[in-house]
């Protein structure tokens, strides 16, 4: 009960602090919004995600899952028995998310693409699709639902995905010295505000002035939301989009920094 009444609390304030396009003085923001987040292109692209996001909902197999991440509690992470396509329905985006993610990597094209939490993989599907020359790294904390995932990416023949399973914090360093680079960052895996802080630390180092960070749930608790403030406040942001879903930074050198609130 506590937690639904943050959320209405939480999205009134969002509601009443977002702008439209005609309110918007940055050229880089005003063509986002234009070219990403109100692009109603209907890519052919969209038909697989569909497709992966259906097959994974329809999924009727139990396998034994474990979380890491703030399903945990207090606990370093919890062990529990569910179908495939109620673990999908819990941890995947809405379809106009999946959208946008497709889309955001379709327009800045990055090569290098790092994301915390594959889940049963329909957020790397599109990803992946977004730019199928891109090299990504999905890392996913359970070796049963990361199994899950790989057989949606044979199933749609996306080579260019590599998972990396285990405990976040033991993987992540390993996983970003194999990159020069990070041009974009998915943070979906740990809704915690301790890790979400370190993570986007550690992928600080590998960033450049072009680099994309996304973050997602920057809404969904009190811990979420002091995250996205200590992110969108560090010195190496010079742009942050609050999408209410979703939190963008940028690195923009020789602006002035900015926060806009968006909706899609």
């Amino acid at each position: 009960m506590l937690q639904t009444l943050f959320r209405v609390k939480s999205y009134l304030k969002y509601f009443l602090k977002r702008k439209g396009r005609h309110r918007l003085h940055s050229p880089f923001v005003y063509d986002l919004y234009n070219k990403v987040l109100h692009d109603r292109t209907n890519f052919s692209d969209y038909t697989i995600i569909m497709k992966s996001l259906k097959s994974t909902l329809s999924n009727r197999n139990t396998i034994e899952t474990v979380d890491f991440g703030a399903a945990a509690g207090n606990k370093e992470f919890a062990t529990y028995r569910a179908r495939v396509g109620e673990i999908t329905k819990k941890r995947t985006l809405r379809i106009k998310y999946l959208k946008l993610l497709y889309r955001i990597v379709h327009f800045f094209n990055p090569e290098n693409i790092l994301e915390f939490g594959t889940s049963t993989g329909n957020s790397t599907v599109c990803l992946a699709l977004g730019n199928r020359n891109a090299r990504l790294v999905t890392m996913e904390g359970c070796a049963s639902v990361a199994s899950v995932a790989q057989d949606n990416f044979d199933r749609y023949k996306l080579k260019n995905v590599k998972i990396a399973i285990g405990n976040f914090n033991i993987l992540l360093a390993s996983t970003l010295n194999s990159f020069d680079r990070l041009d974009m960052v998915f943070f979906d895996g740990n809704h915690k505000k301790v890790p979400t802080i370190d993570y986007f630390n550690h992928c600080l180092t590998k960033a450049d002035e072009n680099s994309v960070f996304i973050f997602d749930d920057i809404h969904w608790s009190e811990e979420m939301e002091e995250s996205w403030e200590i992110i969108k406040s560090n010195t190496s942001v010079s742009i942050s989009i609050d999408l209410y879903q979703f939190g963008i930074v940028f690195f923009k050198k020789g602006i002035e920094k900015q926060h806009f609130v968006l909706s899609i």
